[in-house]
């Protein structure tokens, strides 16, 4: 981390640099982003309610080879990103056009 952002060295050199409280309020867990029910219709709980602690990283946990977890100082720690998806939110703006 650096500040408030989150740095993510890739393996083909490109360098990412997220801002915390965007990643977080992008967390893709289905508290979050919602999961589909039965009929594919999206299901989703009540808004999060954030607080200065929700944007700030604990720690951030690698998920085999294949994702990250960041756990933010307000608990929540149940999204997963994975690599694919984590370069494709990258805000340089070259990444997601790949």
């Amino acid at each position: 981390m650096i500040g408030d952002l989150l740095a993510v060295l890739w393996d083909d050199g490109h360098e990412s640099y997220y801002p915390l409280e965007a990643l977080r309020r992008a967390c893709p867990c289905a508290a979050c982003s919602g999961e589909p029910d039965l009929f594919g219709r999206m299901s989703s709980g009540p808004p999060a309610r954030y607080t200065p602690a929700s944007f700030q990283l604990d720690s951030v946990i690698p998920i085999g080879n294949y994702a990250l977890q960041p756990n933010w100082a307000d608990g929540h720690s149940y999204g997963m990103w994975t690599h694919e998806s984590l370069r494709a939110f990258c805000p340089c703006g070259s990444c997601g056009k790949k």
